[in-house]
Parts: C-alpha cells; structure tokens; sequence
C-alpha cells in the first residue's frame, strides 16, 4: 500500500509521523476498519479517515501524541453534533494512533577508550550511534560499535546530519579539539550535548570559546562535566555514567 511506503520513506528521513487507523466501526461511518492516515508534526496528512470535524480532531490528537511520544485510542460518537459529537453520520468509531519517532542518535566525539565503550553501550541500549574523529588512523583501528567518519567535523555532519532527535558526547583527546568542535555542535539543535574534561579544562575551552564570539546562551547547552557522579574511574564505568545522564535527560524532556 501506498500509506506504507509513505510512512517508511518519512522513518528513512528521520521524521516524526503517526499512523491513524480505524480499527473498530458500528453503524452509519465515514470510513470502515482499516482505513488509515498519516500525520506528520506539522499537522499535514498522507490519505484520510473519514474528513470533517472528526478528522480535524484526530489531527489534532496526532500531534500531540507526537509530542508525548505516546500511543493512544480515540473513540467518537457521530451523532449529535449539540452535545459535542464531531458529525452526525449516526454511528461509532474507534481510531488507534500510533507514532513513530527518529531512533535516538548517540553521535560521539573522539574515538579513545571512552569513545568506544560509549558506543558500546549506546548500541547495547538500542541507540543509533554514530563516531567521529579527525584522526583518521584511529578511525580506522576503532573496534568499537557504530558507523564512523572521519575528517573535517563540518562535512561529517553534512553527511550525517545532527537533529533534535540526537545526543552528543565529546570525549575527545584534549581542549584544542573541544574548542574547534563547540561551535560547530551548538549550531545544531542537538538534544544534548555532554563535554568530558576536568575543571581546569572546561575553564581553558570555555575562555577560548568566549573569545571567538560564543554566546552565554550557546555556552548553557553545554553539560559539562559529563555524566552522573559514581565515582567512575574505567572507560566502561564512565559510559555508564554518561549514558545515565542522556537517558535522564530523555525522561525529563
């Protein structure tokens, strides 16, 4: 079917879209079971359940279980239009919605040690991952999980882009990189971006950052340092640390 091929070109983009299906009907309806619309974040649609008041109220519910990110059901009464009903076709009808969200890009920032157990984990925990380092050789040796790139940052994100759907972890090798990268990454809309490095360090970035122009407004979105405090220690210690912070975070948006 056509509404399926729609709604899997719009999943391959990274697009929010809720799938609108009648799945029970009793009497006189616009449309019988099966019937199916597409809902897209910004209120459009692909096919229709029936038009009129009771579509618009659907729209309406799609979006917001975009927002929740949340399934739902809906069941209206077409009867009288005096005590609230959305047509007066003379029947019931129930419509599941279902959305499908962008999987969660974890998109990292240096390919040491913690680079590949944040990818391990990220993996492990179902996220997309994604790896980028400027050194191409330690690229080329990475063992950890996730599709890698290399070279200029700015062409890297070019080819994969950052969205509000993707969290960003900087575990980079050291404070000239965090500084070449930052303004870069606080262009995106990226949902999260984590920046490891002791006190000292973020003081160095943060300086270097205030002098090419950054924003204090920029400088807020950065979370640093990063992860929950457990007293980690090993690379594999610090993913976890790290990937509790995203994952609160994610509870908390």
């Amino acid at each position: 079917m056509k509404i399926f091929e729609e709604l899997l070109t719009r999943i391959s983009l990274r697009q929010p879209v809720v799938l609108c299906t009648v799945i029970e009907t009793d009497r006189s309806v616009p449309r019988r079971a099966g019937a199916k619309m597409l809902v897209y974040d910004d209120g459009s649609t692909y096919g229709t359940i029936g038009g009129g008041e009771m579509e618009s109220r659907v729209i309406y519910a799609a979006k917001e279980s975009i927002e929740a990110k949340k399934s739902r059901q809906l069941t209206y009464a077409l009867v009288d239009p005096s005590q609230g009903d959305p047509g007066v076709c003379g029947g019931n009808v129930t419509i599941y919605l279902e959305p499908f969200m962008p999987q969660t890009t974890i998109f990292i920032l240096g390919a040491g040690h913690i680079g590949k157990a944040v990818s391990e984990l990220s993996s492990w925990l179902g996220y997309r991952v994604i790896v980028w380092d400027d050194r191409e050789d330690i690229i080329s040796a990475f063992t950890g999980e996730g599709e890698t790139l290399t070279g200029d940052l700015s062409t890297a994100i070019q080819t994969e882009p950052i969205d509000e759907h993707t969290r960003v972890v900087i575990v980079t090798r050291n404070a000239e990189v965090d500084s070449k990268v930052l303004p870069l990454i606080t262009e995106t809309p990226a949902a999260y971006i984590g920046l490891m490095g002791s006190t000292q360090r973020w003081k160095v970035v943060r300086n270097q950052l205030i002098e090419s122009g950054m924003s204090t407004e920029e400088l807020e979105r950065i979370a640093t340092p990063i992860g929950i405090e457990i007293a980690a220690e090993s690379p594999e210690e610090i993913a976890v640390s790290i990937l509790a912070e995203v994952i609160a975070g994610d509870n908390l948006s």
